[in-house]
């Protein structure tokens, strides 16, 4: 029967993913957000107040992460044509090195078969696709799009306004209709669990954020167009473990085709990797601790999951669900001073 529930939930969360993805993604947020929400309570503000700053705040931040992301989006595509036609050049000589390979062979079997080999020549004159063949999206698709983005943003929106309204009395209603005679330590564990997670993801903002900063500040020195946005861009994909990273390396790969010649194509990927090494094997042990490391094949299944189910949506909420639940089951135990403060 545990079985048979788990594959119907996964099943239900697929066939549900434009409004079960919003919903999750909301209460992450709500999560990180939720240091916020005890300001205002400590403070005597009104919690429909501090719902409001928290959900304004978020979508501010939204908007202008777009408005960041717009003018890289453009440059990647301005670029794309000179990156093409690099790639086109590299093609060729190797299949110039292909075809004087075969050549030799066949000049070889010719001496010894008396036969010429004509297969060479046509293998080296097969049509490559035109640039224009890797279409973009075209504005009727954007307008197809924009209803399905705008129902799943108002459903971010008022989850998680709601979630940082009315957060206390939902941890109360779960712990008092959870098995067994213990409410009271449930809501202490609920409250310490979105706090360790909350703690958890601002320090891995932080580090990201400087992450961010770093590559910025290293292409700008080579001179790379858009170094910014390409900073943001290191940024974000940070918090998808692994897979960001590997994504932003290759990124970095194209900008470089696209903007230098020769051996500075490399750097500016090369350097980011360099950088990323660093903040992943010396800053983020040191800073958030030995004793709130994920498995590391834990936190693959579960980014290889979660992309799996919602696409890169579902890498983004894979992890703090992870962490959340491992700290819910006992897997990440926090010290004595963390669970008294949980249960004031």
């Amino acid at each position: 029967m545990i079985v048979v529930g788990v594959i119907v939930t996964f099943v239900a969360l697929d066939a549900l993913e434009a409004i079960a993805a919003p919903v999750v993604l909301a209460l992450v947020t709500g999560v990180v957000l939720s240091p916020m929400s005890y300001v205002w309570e400590r403070n005597g503000l009104p919690a429909v107040f501090g719902a409001l700053i928290g959900l304004v705040g978020t979508l501010v931040v939204i908007a202008g992460l777009v408005l960041i992301f717009q003018p890289f989006v453009s440059q990647l595509v301005e670029q794309a044509p000179k990156v093409w036609a690099d790639l086109q050049e590299a093609i060729e000589v190797v299949q110039g090195l292909v075809r004087g390979i075969e050549e030799v062979r066949g000049e070889v079997e010719k001496a010894v078969a008396a036969e010429p080999n004509a297969a060479t020549l046509v293998a080296g004159e097969q049509k490559q696709p035109e640039a224009q063949d890797l279409g973009l999206p075209s504005v009727s698709d954007a307008l197809f799009l924009a209803p399905a983005i705008l129902s799943r943003i108002v459903i971010f929106a008022g989850v998680l306004f709601f979630f940082l309204l009315t957060r206390r009395d939902l941890y109360d209603w779960i712990a008092n209709h959870l098995p067994g005679n213990d409410p009271q330590r449930y809501g202490a564990t609920l409250r310490e669990a979105e706090r360790v997670v909350s703690r958890y993801f601002l320090t891995i903002t932080l580090i990201n954020a400087g992450l961010g900063v770093a590559t910025a500040g290293i292409l700008h020195l080579y001179g790379m167009p858009g170094a910014t946005s390409l900073g943001v861009v290191a940024f974000l994909l940070n918090f998808v473990l692994y897979l960001g990273p590997a994504l932003f390396f290759c990124t970095l790969l194209f900008a470089g085709v696209g903007a230098f010649d020769g051996i500075m194509v490399l750097v500016p990927a090369l350097s980011y990797l360099t950088l990323n090494a660093t903040e992943a094997q010396f800053i983020t042990p040191t800073l958030v601790g030995r004793h709130m490391q994920l498995n590391p094949l834990l936190v693959f299944l579960a980014l290889v999951f979660g992309i799996w189910l919602w696409g890169p949506l579902g890498g983004i909420v894979a992890i703090p669900v992870a962490l959340w639940l491992m700290i819910l089951g006992g897997g990440l135990p926090v010290s004595p001073t963390d669970a008294t403060r949980g249960t004031k």
